[in-house]
């Protein structure tokens, strides 16, 4: 019997018989019609006969089990037996009814995406040798600059040979980015660019060693790769040549950070609508907001207190101009990362990723505050 529901009463019948009624066969007869067909009678068993009680209105079930009086139960499913007289399995532990009740899942609390106490303690850390270096003795922080280069330059074309099979020359561009950050510090703007000429040449011609297949695009990523590190941070370098340059590195430093937390926080905590879902889904306007208004504070404060001739509202405009930059440099590695199909750059640092992913924002901010402080307070 296919359809064995409790919950619809059947149409009267012989005391006792639950099975067809009203002019079909009689109890255990083969049906009127083609010839009796002994199999088929085996799926079509007819009902046992039970003792003639008011359906649902008795005190006792066939079993002799206590029932409740009242209306049938909606939902409930009378289990038929199996050939030989006992349940299946299936009967014997009957999933639950589908229209039951569940109950409601727990909220989730909403996380932050990422081990605070792993990156407040890395940004700690990182924080004390760039401060250290920077008020010791200039030239220590010039290679603390030219390591982090040769370290992200590591990472990104390692990145993009396991991603896309792009062979950028590693060895050229650490040598030449290398001594591309030292020269913006000996010779300024002018050695930089000469550092960078020379390290694009020496990508073509290193690449010429191996294969022609891919030639092209090698030397492309190559040479994107060698703007993108080391010759942005050539203006970290050239900050630093200043009367007051620690100061100046400082500033811009601080308000990139600021900058990043500002919108981390806010965006966090209240960020409702995508800024680009494109590109980072994680990033909202709302955290855009935050990043401009913290930046903004911050670059007030740096111009009058820590930078020379400086003014507040001189900061303010360079706040804003670090909320942008640090905002569309943070979106340009996402673009990256996304068309290689990564979260991070590398594992270097926990809870930050690796190091191009701290540089992300920094490194497009840099050219950004050494033109506006030499618009504002000079060069010297």
């Amino acid at each position: 019997m296919s359809d064995s529901s409790w919950g619809a009463p059947r149409a009267a019948g012989p005391a006792g018989y639950w099975g067809p009624t009203g002019g079909g066969p009689a109890q255990g007869a083969a049906p009127a019609g083609p010839a009796y067909d002994a199999p088929q009678a085996q799926h079509t068993r007819p009902m046992p006969i039970v003792p003639d009680v008011p359906a649902y209105g008795g005190d006792q079930d066939d079993r002799g089990a206590a029932r409740p009086s009242g209306p049938p139960f909606h939902n409930e499913v009378r289990p038929e037996p199996a050939p030989g007289g006992s349940l299946s399995a299936e009967n014997q532990n009957p999933e639950p009814m589908p229209d039951a009740p569940q109950p409601a899942p727990a909220p989730q609390k909403k996380s932050a995406g990422r081990d605070l106490s792993a990156a407040i303690g890395v940004g700690v850390g990182l924080g004390v040798v760039i401060v250290a270096s920077l008020f010791v003795y200039k030239a220590v922080f010039v290679g603390v600059v030219a390591v982090a280069v040769v370290v992200g330059l590591w990472e990104l074309t390692s990145r993009l040979r396991e991603r896309k099979e792009i062979k950028a020359p590693l060895v050229p561009l650490a040598v030449g980015g290398a001594a591309m950050v030292v020269a913006g510090y000996v010779r300024g703007a002018e050695g930089a660019w000469v550092a960078m000429a020379l390290t694009a040449l020496a990508v073509l011609v290193w690449r010429m060693t191996e294969p022609p297949e891919g030639y092209l695009k090698d030397v492309t990523a190559g040479v994107f790769a060698a703007f993108y590190v080391p010759f942005l941070a050539t203006f970290v370098a050239m900050m630093l040549t200043a009367d007051d340059g620690p100061w100046r590195v400082l500033t811009f430093l601080l308000l990139t950070v600021v900058s990043d937390t500002g919108a981390y926080a806010v965006g966090w905590r209240f960020g409702r609508t995508k800024l680009a879902p494109r590109i980072s889904p994680g990033k909202t306007r709302e955290g855009l907001l935050g990043a401009v208004a913290f930046a903004m504070v911050a670059g007030a404060l740096c111009m009058q207190f820590l930078i020379d001739d400086g003014t507040w509202w001189q900061g303010l405009l360079l706040g804003l101009a670090v909320a942008a930059s640090a905002t569309l440099g943070d979106l340009g590695e996402s673009m990256i990362k996304r068309d290689l199909g990564i979260k991070d750059m590398g594992t270097l640092l926990p809870g930050h990723g690796g190091i191009m992913d701290r540089l992300d924002s920094l490194l497009p901010t840099a050219p950004v505050v050494w033109l506006l402080l030499v618009v504002f307070v000079g060069s010297a």
